[in-house]
């Protein structure tokens, strides 16, 4: 009989991200970083005393929101990029036991499995495009006031406010989880995590590396095992 290959050890390091998605993040992580500081600068009245130069804190506001999904673009030619954009794209049964247990505060492992990316990785992902890309539209509209009437321009303006805010927090969550993560953070900013890591976080993600996909996508989520029963006898 021919012998099973060991299987790696758990400090054993394996891919996640290429360099064009790290790169693609980082860009995007400064620009947004440089929307919230001018934002910030502009709206809080001890920054404003504080930066002055009103005129350029717009300006670099308003290039750097125009730039904000330029990165990502760019980077769609990469063919990794792309997989990961479906991945986040789309939801399984597993995602949906994910935010089950995290509403119920169930932080066992086989009761949140996860892909590449968890449940909530997909939904802060799909939110932050989504408010990115109605933070350019109303930005456009306030920088743009020959093209649009004032009643739209009032609108845009509560809207971008508003949502600018929210945004803020959510960024802010964000990076507090990544602070709490450092081998998250490792893996952003070397594309890889130990193995250790991959299987404790997204073990669907970790066992696909290992076995390979399953026939229809990602292998089902594991199941607490039944405790055993006897039936006694009649």
């Amino acid at each position: 009989m021919s012998r099973l290959p060991d299987s790696p050890p758990a400090s054993a390091r394996v891919p996640r991200f290429t360099l064009a998605e790290r790169w693609a993040h980082r860009a995007t992580a400064g620009l947004m970083g440089v929307c919230v500081l001018t934002a910030a600068c502009l709206y809080v009245p001890q920054l404003a005393q504080l930066v002055g130069r009103r005129a350029l804190v717009v300006t670099v506001h308003q290039w750097a929101g125009v730039a904000l999904p330029l990165p990502v673009l760019a980077a769609l030619g990469s063919r990794a990029l792309r997989a990961d954009l479906g991945l986040l794209n789309r939801f399984g049964p597993h995602d949906r036991r994910w935010l089950l247990a995290a509403l119920r505060r169930d932080g066992r492992r086989v009761s949140r499995p996860a892909h590449k990316f968890n449940a909530g990785q997909k939904i802060y992902a799909a939110w932050v495009a989504g408010a990115t890309l109605v933070m350019l539209g109303t930005g456009l509209m306030m920088w743009l006031t020959h093209l649009t009437p004032l009643v739209w321009r009032t609108s845009a303006t509560f809207v971008h406010d508003w949502l600018a805010l929210t945004l803020g927090i959510v960024l802010a969550g964000h990076v507090g989880m990544a602070l709490a993560d450092p081998e998250a953070r490792r893996g952003m900013r070397t594309g890889s995590v130990t193995r250790a890591w991959a299987e404790r976080e997204h073990p669907l993600w970790a066992d696909e590396l290992s076995y390979g996909p399953g026939p229809s996508g990602p292998r089902p989520a594991p199941t607490e095992p039944r405790p055993a029963t006897t039936d006694s006898a009649p």
